[in-house]
């Protein structure tokens, strides 16, 4: 089955194969269309009407090219949801021949070459399509499912892309790691979280917050995140190299923290001991990754990093510590993440355990000293 224009009552039209449904009563059609017709099939020139004028948001052009780059690297296992889209035609739908039953439902679709189509759901896509066919042409005859839903009026096509995006959840960003397998960090995030007993055991896999009663410690994405900090530029090809320095600098690390241990064996609350430290929370393991990448870089030898390490025992971690934490962990009493946050975090971490300060750290910290907020 193909698709592609034909004639029909001296008007040309496009030929779908198609499954038809009903839903709320209006017909709707499922199809697959070759990634070449989707830039000329589906029209984009929302940059010149007002939003009220429109179907669909903005664009967010800054989300094209990565989404274009994960197609053209990933030609063999790439995947992309359906689109979905509104039809403004009268349109005619032949079923198989002889059908009946359920074979009632499946035929050709024919739509006016006039009509206009309405991206829905996937405007992102097709632009990404695009791209990835400058790209790599060879992605032309690859095929994707498009929901057609036949209607008239920008007013129900608004009311379509609200209903659509109602319910919309994004995943959490620890089990996007946890199922990510493309990306190398978050496959030595996971070895290294399911490799080490403590972990394993003190790592939430799924959620990227923790409530009062879970009894874990960390999140996966915080610890995915730490990781990032801790082996930036560290040029080491052996990725199980890698998996092994993280798990030793992890476990050196957690040696200093006997209450990380205490609240794993049960012997106190997580969730009491977050409440009342900050060194189980994300901006502190990112700041700790930070510190980890500079002793990293001067020895790959975990008794060196220990000497250093030991000293995390002389910091002052309560959270109701206001002369240290205020401004630049916290922010009246709540625990900030921005990037100046960890900047100051990790500045004062350095310093209490001997180390320089880089130049970005520096400046927080003179920034923070002048009493400037930004």
């Amino acid at each position: 089955m193909t698709t592609g224009p034909s004639r029909a009552a001296g008007e040309f039209e496009y030929l779908f194969p198609a499954i038809k449904g009903v839903q709320a009563g209006r017909e709707y059609y499922v199809t697959m269309c070759p990634l070449r017709i989707i830039p000329r099939l589906f029209l984009f020139n929302e940059e010149e009407l007002p939003p009220e004028m429109r179907a669909q948001r903005s664009l967010n052009k800054s989300r094209v090219p990565e989404m274009a780059r994960y197609v053209v690297d990933n030609p063999d296992s790439y995947i992309f949801s359906a689109l979905t889209a509104s039809v403004n035609a009268e349109v005619r739908f032949e079923s198989l021949a002889g059908g009946s039953g359920a074979a009632e439902r499946v035929g050709m679709l024919s739509i006016p070459m006039s009509a206009t189509f309405v991206i829905n759901d996937g405007q992102h896509r097709r632009a990404a399509i695009q791209q990835a066919l400058a790209e790599n042409p060879a992605l032309a005859d690859e095929t994707i499912a498009i929901v057609m839903f036949i209607d008239v009026g920008l007013d129900r096509c608004q009311q379509m892309f609200a209903d659509l995006n109602r319910y919309a959840i994004r995943p959490a960003p620890s089990i996007g790691v946890l199922y990510d397998h493309r990306d190398p960090m978050a496959e030595l995030t996971r070895q290294v979280v399911t490799g080490d007993p403590f972990l394993r055991d003190a790592t939430e896999m799924e959620h990227s917050s923790l409530s009062l009663r879970s009894r874990k410690l960390f999140t996966l994405s915080a610890v995915h995140s730490a990781h990032a900090s801790l082996l930036d530029g560290i040029s080491e090809d052996d990725f199980d190299r890698r998996v092994e320095l993280a798990t030793l600098y992890w476990q050196a690390v957690a040696d200093q923290f006997p209450q990380w241990v205490q609240a794993s064996r049960g012997e106190i609350t997580a969730g009491g001991l977050r409440q009342d430290f900050i060194h189980t929370h994300s901006i502190v393991l990112n700041a700790l990754g930070r510190v980890g990448n500079a002793l990293l870089r001067k020895s790959d030898d975990p008794k060196v990093w220990i000497r250093t390490l030991k000293k995390l025992r002389t910091i002052d971690w309560h959270r109701s510590n206001a002369s240290i934490w205020e401004g630049r962990a916290t922010s009246g009493g709540n625990v900030t993440n921005s990037r100046r946050n960890v900047e100051l975090t990790t500045a004062y971490i350095r310093g209490a355990i001997g180390l320089p300060l880089p130049p970005d750290e520096q400046r927080a910290e003179d920034a923070l000293a002048r009493g400037e907020k930004k």
